[in-house]
């Protein structure tokens, strides 16, 4: 049996929608379902932004705004 990677969507009737490449033969296929585990997305959403942004984050020459930088968005003019 061979396996191939697909994105799908599964719309609030329940139904799943997926495209395959042309090519593809019609008929019957064996569809195995991976949910994200809300939790582990969010863990590693977080995780990857201190990774890639660390560098960036703990240098100082970035802050360049503070408290009384702008002005109050319910400001006049």
């Amino acid at each position: 049996m061979k396996a191939i990677k697909l994105f799908g969507k599964i719309d609030d009737q329940h139904r799943l929608s997926a495209r395959v490449p042309e090519g593809f033969p019609t008929g019957a296929v064996r569809v195995i379902v991976l949910l994200p585990e809300e939790d582990d997305a969010g863990a590693a959403w977080t995780q990857g932004v201190s990774t890639e942004w660390s560098e960036e984050l703990s240098d100082p020459q970035q802050d360049i705004y503070n408290l009384n930088d702008g002005k109050p968005l319910n400001a006049a003019g």
